[in-house]
């Protein structure tokens, strides 16, 4: 059983070059962002604040809200990227966060060695990455470039790498932010098979995205998002409503 549950959770990041011309009030509202306020020697961007959220086997939660409602910050928090500030994270199951499909890459590693830690970041087990790592090759179509350093790849050759390294893990909470690009026009066909593939073995879904047909496909529930705050859970035609009506603003 795969299981998310946030309770009351709020995140301050603190920003230390700040421009001094922009502290002249003590808190400042901004339009899409989260709220700024002024410390001792620093700005924090208050960018969640009293998130109650509640994920179990079967949900397909999208995210919805404009740039900086604080959707992907949510993401970071479920994966563990960033520890709350305020309130708790519980999970049960294997998080698999595909917030940014390249992180891991290292330039001056081989193809084949980028597969293995990139799969150990995204949870696998050594055993687990070894066993996957030919299945992983022959996908990706690179061929001897994966003996090769990923310097030498083209942007097109490294989507590859990445998304058949990514596509490969077994989730039980699958986080994705934003639809996985696929490459070339040739590769799309059987990267989009792979991708659904990927969504049906997930237990819970979480997908930020600003793209209506992904959500609509994709997911069963919908959560709206504004200045950091949690304003509603709904089905995906209510929340998309909502959205599109522009009530997104929190309720202090």
């Amino acid at each position: 059983m795969a299981y998310l549950k946030l309770e009351n959770v709020s995140l301050g990041l603190p920003i230390f070059s700040f421009d001094s011309y922009s502290l002249k009030k003590r808190l400042i509202r901004i339009g899409t962002g989260g709220r700024l306020q002024r410390e001792a020697h620093h700005v924090v961007v208050q960018a969640l604040r009293g998130v109650d959220l509640e994920l179990r086997d079967g949900d397909r939660l999208a995210l919805i809200g404009h740039n900086g409602a604080g959707k992907t910050t949510l993401l970071r928090v479920m994966a563990g990227v960033y520890a709350p500030s305020g309130g708790s994270v519980e999970v049960e199951g294997r998080v698999v966060p595909l917030i940014n499909p390249g992180i891991g890459i290292s330039s001056e590693a081989t193809g084949y060695e980028n597969i293995t830690m990139c799969g150990l970041y995204l949870g696998m087990k050594l055993k687990e990455v070894r066993a996957m790592t030919r299945e992983i090759a022959e996908f990706s179509e690179l061929g001897e470039y994966l003996a090769m350093p990923t310097h030498t790849y083209s942007a097109g050759m490294l989507t590859r790498l990445s998304f058949a390294t990514v596509t490969a893990v077994d989730p039980d909470i699958l986080l994705l932010d934003e639809v996985i690009g696929a490459g070339d026009a040739a590769f799309q066909e059987k990267a989009l098979k792979r991708f659904n593939d990927l969504l049906a073995r997930a237990k819970i879904m979480v997908l930020a995205s600003h793209s209506e047909d992904w959500v609509r496909r994709a997911c069963n529930r919908a959560a709206l998002l504004a200045q950091g705050r949690l304003v509603r859970v709904g089905s995906v035609d209510e929340i998309l409503d909502e959205y599109v009506r522009g009530s997104d603003s929190p309720k202090e």
